[in-house]
């Protein structure tokens, strides 16, 4: 749950909408400028490659399906648990992914090895110093300590695992004669870092979890955020894309990354005033509030 305070009031997302949002943005990227998934090296059907992205994108964060079905209720405001608060054991965390990266591995082998890389960086660049600047998440885009003790044993593990099971995921994309060449550096490389791109942008519309460029974290939307090393016509042809906000709901994006000149995604919330009364049934309280659409879009300069 992305919980973040917004105009005196608690905005709630859930795991499953953000991955939706950040899956319709993936749909809605390219152009002339920076070509969508599937086109950044040849490919017999760019088409179906693309739609494996996508599809990776907008599952992206399905290990919490479960604990979304049946969150856990914080005992202070009465409402479900903050990603953050989650994220506090390191363990459980791994097993939300360790759940979620092998649930497509029969039907979208592709697509669960660009998630199992999302995972991998997430934790290889705390624990690991030979990592690849390129793939930083921007979550870590101000300075962060690097994992030690019993955190990062763990890390390593997790990251052994990741490993062994890439090479389980990339054998049937391998082995068909159809997909083969998606496994180049040139194919894959963009498409994990576009995945961790659109994350970011989700996030940064549906919480206050990604810092703006002045290192602070604020409301969804509402900080200029830059994101580095972004694949236009290929691997190696990235460059940074700035998002400012304009204002409340619109943001601009330099250089524009969609097909359409100006994009509106539709962000489903729920919204709680800052004063909320207990109640003996929180699981009832939560359900019972409405789901609103939250319009927002990004444009051309």
């Amino acid at each position: 749950m992305l919980k973040t305070n917004c105009n005196g009031e608690i905005w709630c997302v859930t795991q499953p909408d953000h991955g939706a949002v950040a899956g319709y943005l993936a749909a809605h990227w390219g152009n002339s400028d920076l070509l969508a998934p599937g086109n950044f090296a040849h490919s017999p059907d760019a088409e179906r490659l693309r739609a494996e992205v996508v599809f990776a994108i907008a599952n992206h964060d399905n290990g919490w399906w479960e604990w979304e079905a049946a969150p856990e209720f914080d005992g202070i405001d009465g409402l479900p648990l903050d990603l953050t608060d989650v994220l506090g054991d390191q363990q459980a965390s791994m097993d939300r992914w360790r759940w979620g990266v092998p649930r497509f591995a029969d039907t979208h082998p592709y697509a669960s090895l660009l998630m199992s890389w999302h995972a991998y960086w997430l934790y290889a660049q705390r624990a690991d110093e030979e990592n690849d600047p390129a793939f930083a998440h921007p979550l870590f885009s101000t300075e962060r300590a690097p994992l030690d003790g019993q955190a990062l044993q763990q890390a390593e593990s997790f990251l052994a695992e990741l490993r062994q099971l890439q090479q389980r995921l990339m054998k049937p994309v391998l082995d068909d004669p159809a997909t083969s060449h998606w496994m180049q550096p040139d194919h894959l490389w963009p498409h994990v870092r576009l995945l961790q791109v659109l994350d970011s942008l989700s996030l940064w519309m549906c919480s206050g979890l990604i810092p703006g460029d002045d290192g602070r974290r604020g409301g969804p939307g509402q900080h200029a955020v830059t994101f580095h090393d972004v694949p236009t016509s290929n691997w190696h042809n990235r460059v940074d894309l700035s998002v400012s906000p304009i204002d409340a709901g619109r943001a601009s994006i330099e250089p524009y990354p969609f097909d359409q000149d100006e994009l509106v995604v539709h962000l489903p919330l729920k919204r709680f005033s800052r004063a909320i009364e207990k109640t003996a049934n929180p699981a009832l309280h939560w359900a019972a509030q409405p789901t609103q659409i939250v319009e927002f879009t990004f444009c051309r300069i």
